[in-house]
């Protein structure tokens, strides 16, 4: 039986803990946004130009990441843990994490934000 390190046991923990964050009951969302109004907002602005979107006929962009599963991810752009709150900023503002990426700001407001990320976090 082979053993597992101390760094790959603490790595799994965080994983895990990552993997099994509790949605609140019911169908709602975390991020405290409508995830029909975040639908509507990522096909009115465009996201599908950059993203490959599932569910969306004409969002087959190959710039960014497709955003399938997106729900279900640890980390958005490899550096923020996938929360709704960092979900939120990050659509909001991501130059501010990671500067010159290829995500441009989409003036989007907080409350719209947070109906994107409802509609994100729905897609597992």
């Amino acid at each position: 039986m082979r053993r597992l390190s101390l760094p790959c046991l603490a790595c799994a923990a965080v994983l895990l803990a990552n993997c099994t964050a509790s949605r609140p009951p019911g169908g709602a969302s975390a991020a405290g946004g409508d995830p029909q109004r975040g639908r509507m907002l990522v096909s009115q602005v465009g996201c599908g130009a950059c993203h490959e979107i599932p569910g969306l006929r004409s969002a087959r962009g190959l710039v960014g990441p497709p955003l399938l599963h997106m729900g279900r991810r640890t980390t958005i752009a490899g550096v923020l843990p996938n929360t709704p709150e960092s979900m939120a900023r990050w659509v909001q503002h991501p130059q501010a994490f990671v500067a010159r990426n290829a995500m441009p700001e989409m003036g989007l407001s907080e409350a719209q934000a947070r109906d994107v990320t409802a509609y994100l976090e729905s897609l597992e």
